[in-house]
């Protein structure tokens, strides 16, 4: 079921320990993100948490849903060039993303376009940098 209500968006699709997991182009990431909420057969209607991972050469955000209807646990995951970390919020979708993004956008500097809202969460109004992101000099910290 979940394989056809995305065969149009060309996912890559695997799993991993129980979760299924499914890659999108992040400009199929809201089309997915419909069919995952309301097809009747999968109804992931809770957005769990949403990651931002570093490979240094490129960003992945994770969005953990699960189904709460059907007990489904599932990953969707985008991959975003290091250069221009850009995607679409998905906070019309999922409500409860709000924070999430902009955790994301505070420490890896990715813009949730659409986002009502990327205030700084964590950190303080200018800040310099990205903290999550592993090219982030902590090294460089000396006490006053």
């Amino acid at each position: 079921m979940l394989s056809q209500a995305l065969a149009e968006l060309n996912p890559k699709m695997s799993a991993a320990l129980d979760e299924v997991v499914v890659t999108v182009e992040r400009d199929a990431l809201l089309q997915a993100a419909l069919k995952l909420r309301d097809d009747p057969g999968l109804s992931f209607n809770y957005l769990m948490c949403l990651s931002v991972v570093d490979y240094e050469d490129r960003f992945e955000v994770v969005y953990h849903l699960r189904s709460l209807a059907k007990a489904h646990r599932f990953a969707l995951k985008v991959s975003l060039p290091y250069d221009d970390p850009r995607i679409s919020s998905v906070i019309s979708v999922w409500p409860g993303a709000d924070w999430h993004e902009r955790e994301g956008h505070d420490l890896f500097g990715v813009v949730f376009e659409g986002h009502p809202n990327l205030s700084p969460l964590l950190l303080y109004d200018g800040f310099e940098g990205y903290p999550g992101r592993k090219s982030y000099p902590f090294n460089d910290y000396q006490e006053w």
